[in-house]
């Protein structure tokens, strides 16, 4: 059960960077590389608490389905979004944000059980935490990027 933890530094007012965090658009966006689109649920805007979101993306060259959901939702600090369905045994990703000197300090921790149990750690240990852990760095990326620029007001206007 391995978890992932990143902390991004973002030159910005957390509340943005809240936002762009949970906004469905920026997400289909930053992952064009996985082809990802928002098929069920909220499939635009902004999600919020208890509301669900399906992505439909090609991972290792497989079209896979997952459902998310906001289980906790506390306005500009945290939330948390956790699978309801899909290819994962199960996950919990946790989104932290904390102002300090004029930039907000993102924490993810993305706490996950593969799928297929033994074989599923294998992956794990071989290639899937890398794979996961730059597929959240490149998301990061791309909150920074529209952070820290006039391109946040394209996506939460």
């Amino acid at each position: 059960m391995p978890i992932i933890r990143i902390q991004t530094k973002i030159k910005a007012n957390r509340k943005i960077v809240f936002d762009l965090s949970r906004s469905v658009d920026l997400h289909k966006i930053s992952t064009q590389q996985t082809n990802e689109k928002a098929i069920a649920g909220v499939t635009s805007g902004l999600i919020g608490l208890n509301e669900s979101v399906t992505f439909r993306a090609k991972h290792f060259g497989i079209y896979q389905n997952l459902t998310s959901k906001i289980t906790h939702f506390k306005k500009p600090d945290c939330f948390i979004d956790e699978m309801e369905k899909g290819i994962f045994k199960r996950f919990k990703h946790e989104h932290h944000f904390e102002e300090i000197d004029g930039q907000t300090i993102m924490t993810d921790i993305f706490d996950y059980t593969s799928p297929f149990g033994i074989f599923g750690q294998i992956a794990d240990s071989l290639f899937l935490e890398k794979y996961l852990t730059r597929f959240l760095e490149q998301r990061n990326l791309m909150i920074k990027e529209f952070a820290e620029s006039d391109k946040w007001k394209k996506i939460l206007d």
